[in-house]
């Protein structure tokens, strides 16, 4: 039994011994790991980025194009401008024009209608565009085909047309203001009579509203343009090209020129002129079948001037108010006193199917 007792005392010293040296600190030498170097760090790093490209690359080939441009366009889709107050009569002349030059921001949905004022030389057109210009609503751009390159083939007309109805043109005035109407000036001698088809078929596509504007007495037109011919005479002697507008002093002196007509030839020229213009306006009418047209005749006496104007902006669906011009008539006096030769001009007409025009009044149809 003492063996047994002596072979027990070193398992039990040696269990003791286990003890104390599990609960001595300083038994086990611990010590915290070492840190991992920079470089392998950025090694791991640079591998993590490159099996990310890899498996974005993988992704992508799966999608395809198309699939990418689905998840990275994302489109603004304006809401379109309410038509439904626009009568269906009228839809095809309401125009909500997106100028590329610039933007036309709360104007946008401002319903803009289009016009062209179709007219002949010293039929009182200028005068009449401006009154409509007056109007902080209406854009009229002046004779833009003046210039033959813009009028030289039909491609370049409508090319011109688009970009003064889509509120491109450079003298627009619809810039400054909510433009409910947009136009110009369009004599019949600058492309219109030589391409009317054309011109009317693109008139009905776009909308477009014309403002025929006429002189009734062709003797009374016939001396103005002599007057007008006198006048650029002058100025290209005097070195200036100012625009029609004449002061009161100017159009004084303009008045006291008096041309000599040419008795021989003016019954034909005064049948050449109207014969010309009625088959201008029976191209340009009978080939429009949509084609609106007002005829508007401006009478000197104030009232009815002042009703046909408001007329002129009923049509163009614009507010009444009245209209302004800084524009002077030059000639005003009976043409007895305005033509030279008058007693020869009265000897050659009386009689003839024009003799109404030594008396009557200065209309404008």
């Amino acid at each position: 039994m003492g063996g047994a007792k002596a072979e027990d005392k070193p398992a039990a010293a040696a269990a003791d011994d286990w003890c104390y040296q599990f609960g001595n600190k300083n038994a086990f030498d611990l010590k915290s790991p070492k840190k991992s170097p920079l470089p392998l760090r950025m090694v791991v790093f640079a591998m993590t980025m490159l099996c990310g490209i890899s498996i974005c690359s993988m992704c992508m080939k799966q999608l395809g194009s198309d699939g990418w441009s689905r998840i990275v366009k994302i489109e603004v889709v304006e809401q379109p401008c309410n038509k439904s107050t626009v009568p269906p009569s009228e839809v095809q002349f309401v125009h909500y024009p997106q100028p590329i030059t610039y933007s036309r921001e709360e104007c946008k949905c401002n319903a803009v209608q289009f016009f062209a004022i179709i007219s002949s030389q010293r039929s009182g057109s200028g005068w009449f565009e401006t009154l409509l210009n007056s109007h902080m609503n209406v854009s009229s751009n002046g004779e833009i085909f003046s210039r033959k390159e813009r009028r030289s083939n039909i491609s370049s007309i409508i090319n011109t047309l688009d970009k003064v109805y889509n509120l491109d043109w450079n003298s627009s005035a619809s810039k400054n203001e909510c433009t409910a109407a947009i136009g110009f000036k369009w004599m019949l001698n600058q492309g219109l009579v030589a391409n009317h088809v054309d011109v009317v078929d693109y008139f009905n596509q776009r909308g477009v509203s014309a403002i025929f504007l006429f002189r009734r007495n062709l003797l009374r037109q016939l001396v103005s343009q002599l007057a007008n011919n006198h006048d650029r005479s002058l100025k290209q002697l005097n070195g200036t090209h100012k625009a029609h507008v004449h002061t009161k002093h100017e159009a004084h002196i303009l008045a006291r020129y008096k041309p000599r007509l040419n008795t021989t030839s003016l019954t034909w020229q005064l049948k050449q002129a109207d014969e010309y213009t009625r088959d201008a306006l029976q191209n340009l009418n009978n080939t429009a079948t949509s084609l609106s047209i007002t005829r508007i005749s401006f009478a000197t006496e104030h009232t009815a001037l002042l009703q046909k104007l408001f007329d002129v902006l009923d049509f163009l669906k614009v507010p009444r108010r009245n209209l302004v011009s800084r524009h002077v008539k030059i000639h005003t006096k009976p043409l007895s006193e305005q033509i030279e030769n008058w007693d020869e001009v009265y000897s050659a007409l009386n009689g003839t199917q024009y003799e109404g025009f030594l008396n009557a009044a200065d209309y404008v149809v």
